[in-house]
């Protein structure tokens, strides 16, 4: 084998390696994410179907929806959102990253919030119960 295509060989062996290097730093990071999921601690949200729900969210399981009617309200910031659009779109990829205060009876979470491509902030998430037991609305936003 010649000089030009050791180097070659050598130069494509190296980026596969620098590929699997990130794909392991990107599993270790995603892995770290998924032990705060398991780890934070929810005891502060006294709601038992709140805490059932914000525990679906936290590990993206479908279970979330069943917590909720067949269509609730939901508002983002102040505007109406179709709940199950934007839930097809966060579910498993959106979470809190601290339950700093509940209010309203366990039904009111705030905490900081990894909100995928938007970034970390502080949110609320405000449910509504209806006389059934089940979420016919939900109000999250940036909060203050």
């Amino acid at each position: 084998m010649n000089s030009f295509n050791f180097a070659i060989v050598l130069a494509i062996g190296l980026s596969g390696t620098a590929c699997a290097q990130q794909t392991v730093k990107e599993k270790q990071a995603s892995t770290s994410i998924s032990k705060k999921q398991q780890t934070m601690d929810l005891s502060k949200i006294t709601d038992p179907q709140v805490k059932q729900a914000i525990e679906a969210l936290q590990t993206g399981d479908k279970s979330w929806y069943s917590f909720f009617t067949e269509n609730p309200a939901m508002t983002d910031d102040g505007n109406k959102v179709d709940f199950k659009s934007f839930f097809a779109n966060a579910l498993g990829k959106e979470l809190f990253l601290s339950i700093d205060r509940v209010e309203n009876e366990g039904k009111d979470i705030h905490g900081n919030f990894k909100a995928g491509q938007w970034g970390t902030f502080p949110v609320f998430f405000k449910f509504h119960k209806n006389s059934e037991g089940k979420f016919d609305r939900l109000d999250i936003g940036q909060d203050k």
